[in-house]
């Protein structure tokens, strides 16, 4: 497998991971967003860049805490001053990048930390990495000084973990009086995790604890993980006119640099230890990305169901209610009776027919104003119920979707007001029912069309018969009861004897269900433009199902390559390169090696790993 197809999963890593869309204020998405974000800037700033250029400079970055003297370290390490800190307190804010002349190329342009603008001159902010040519450092080595790690000010300790993350190699420094602070140690135990190169510098040891700290640190390195990373202790010293450290204070970590710039072997080394962790962590950390997505995708899901549910509650309802009787009451109730009279009900039906048929006969060709106005009182009664079910489902989606933290957050961004009905709502409504009632005198038109000679047909009319079937389609599953059973019942009764003495019993059946059929219809609809709502508020946050698997299948193709590379996936580390086997024994008040050596101290020794210590001279 080659470094083009291990570049090709890992660009279709990026592309996966930047599309993903965490919205949702549910726990553990803004974590997983900030994770996204790091591995973007890690495949861009260090993985993609140094897989297309395995041959380029290490890029070594300085980076430590508050006051541990990094940029000191690095005018003494060159012998010229090219980093300055700070005006307002002695800490770096824009980063310093100091290469071969002869290599310049490989930094002006965009290959590392395309974020970055480049400069020449000494700047003085977050965004511009000012690039310093000098012939004195050895061709195949780049130092870069950071800001500092826990830096008061959030910007600057954001540019110190990018640049760390764009490191072959990290040097990183630390002070006698700072060296157990946890910031710190929470970026080596970042780099310990994903198996990043990595050197320990102890800056300004008083000489009287270098028999004491440097050891003591270098137990911590073991029990983190970092035992077999090489550890330089630099004594407390005076600096000269130009703030720089004695030469014999840095010499060893010149020459270790020295040493690994001009091994290529090594160098390589270093390079594949730090990419393959680099690469190792992506893999490792982008599952918990889909696993964010599957969760946000899991409570849209959550929150749709309980905008169904509640209209469908308010469907259910009223299908039910607008079939057990409960519209037959009051003014539509009141309007029937004035429609058919008020005679006793105890007479025979076909009686009470042919009295409505004499009736209504004695208006020739007009109907009695008694039918439009049951018409309207049906409309009237049954736009009001539907309007109060709306507006109940409206309230109770709105209320689980105010339980949940994902709700909470689409409330807030959404300009509707997903509590109520929208303004719309109630026109919809009356449109909705009159139409239905459209269907209805459709329905009987049709099937009257064939029966038109029939004197009960000629006598009731279209809307007569209109009315009527909508009397019992309201009544059809005979809820009423008590005393509403002796009048509104009775008067359903009459309205279905009367259809039936027009078009005959089967026919009345069908037609009440067709009506009812188109009545459900006509509600569900209604409502469901409501529904649409609160589907638009869960389509606008972005949450896209398909951007887990996407995720897990580039890591998948990631880890694939990394398997079918053996030089990658079984790549070296910096223990090699020990100082400790080509720096002799210091005297003290030099810099020391206080590394994983082979020559055990009597004195001092933590879980097989050597620590040197000074000799007094």
């Amino acid at each position: 497998m080659s470094t083009v197809a291990l570049t090709q999963a890992l660009s279709r890593l990026r592309s996966a991971v930047a599309e993903v869309r965490l919205p949702l204020s549910l726990p553990g998405s803004d974590a997983a967003a900030e994770s996204a974000r790091a591995i973007v800037t890690q495949l861009d700033d260090y993985v993609l860049p140094r897989l297309a250029s395995l041959d380029a400079p290490l890029l070594a970055v300085i980076g430590g805490s508050t006051g541990a003297g990094k940029s000191t370290l690095v005018n003494s390490l060159l012998g010229r001053v090219v980093s300055r800190p700070g005006v307002i307190r002695p800490t770096t804010r824009s980063p310093v990048l100091v290469h071969h002349p002869d290599e310049a190329d490989y930094f002006t342009s965009d290959r590392i930390l395309p974020g970055l603008a480049r400069s020449l001159d000494q700047a003085d902010d977050t965004h511009t990495l000012q690039l310093v040519p000098d012939a004195s450092l050895p061709r195949g080595l780049a130092l870069l000084d950071a800001p500092d790690v826990d830096s008061v000010v959030q910007e600057n300790r954001a540019l110190a973990a990018q640049l760390l993350s764009a490191a072959d190699l990290w040097l990183f420094v630390t002070s006698a009086a700072r060296y157990a602070d946890a910031v710190p140690w929470e970026y080596l135990r970042s780099a310990a995790d994903r198996s990043a190169a990595v050197a320990v510098v102890l800056d300004r040891v008083p000489p009287a604890a270098m028999l004491e700290v440097p050891p003591h640190l270098g137990r911590l390195m073991v029990e983190r993980g970092l035992g077999r990373s090489p550890l330089f202790a630099v004594p407390e010293t005076a600096t000269d006119a130009s703030g720089m450290l004695p030469d014999s204070a840095v010499a060893p970590i010149r020459t270790w640099l020295a040493t690994l710039a001009a091994d290529q072997a090594s160098r390589q080394a270093v390079v594949l230890q730090t990419l393959d962790g680099a690469i190792g962590a992506l893999v490792r950390s982008a599952p918990a990305i889909a696993d964010a997505v599957d969760a946000e995708v899991e409570a849209v899901a959550q929150l749709r169901g309980d905008a169904d549910r509640s209209f469908a509650e308010a469907v259910r309802t009223i299908a039910v209610q607008t079939s057990d009787g409960s519209l037959l009451r009051g003014e539509v109730l009141s309007r029937w009776q004035d429609f058919v009279g008020t005679g006793e009900f105890m007479r025979t039906v076909e009686q009470k027919i042919g009295w409505l048929r004499d009736k209504l006969r004695a208006t020739l060709r007009g109907e009695p104003p008694q039918v439009n106005e049951v018409k309207l009182a049906v409309e009237s009664g049954l736009e009001v119920f539907v309007r109060e079910e709306g507006d109940a489902a409206a309230e109770r989606a709105e209320a689980a979707w105010g339980a949940h933290p994902a709700g909470r957050t689409i409330l807030a961004a959404t300009r509707d007001d997903l509590q109520h009905t929208s303004p719309e709502f109630p026109a919809a409504v009356s449109a909705a029912i009159r139409s239905w009632q459209g269907d209805v005198l459709a329905l009987v038109s049709e099937v009257g069309a064939s029966k038109r000679a029939k004197a009960r047909y000629l006598a009731l009319g279209v809307n007569g018969v209109g009315v009527a079937l909508m009397i019992v389609v309201f009544t059809q599953t005979g809820g009423l009861t008590g005393a509403e059973v002796g009048v509104a019942g009775g008067t359903a009764v009459l309205a279905q004897r009367l259809l039936e003495a027009v078009f005959g019993e089967d026919t009345v059946r069908r037609l009440t269900r067709q009506a009812k059929a188109q009545l459900d219809a006509r509600i569900e609809g209604v409502l469901a433009l409501e529904l649409a709502r609160y589907d638009r508020a869960l389509s606008s946050t972005g949450v896209d199902a398909s951007a887990a698997s996407a995720v897990r299948d580039a890591v998948a193709a990631v880890h694939a390559c990394v398997t079918d590379m053996p030089a990658l996936a079984q790549a070296g580390s910096v223990d090699g390169l020990n100082p400790a086997a080509q720096t002799p024994a210091l005297e003290t008040g030099a810099s020391e090696a206080i590394l994983s050596g082979e020559v055990l101290d009597p004195v001092e020794e933590a879980d097989g790993v050597r620590v040197e210590v000074p000799h007094e001279g």
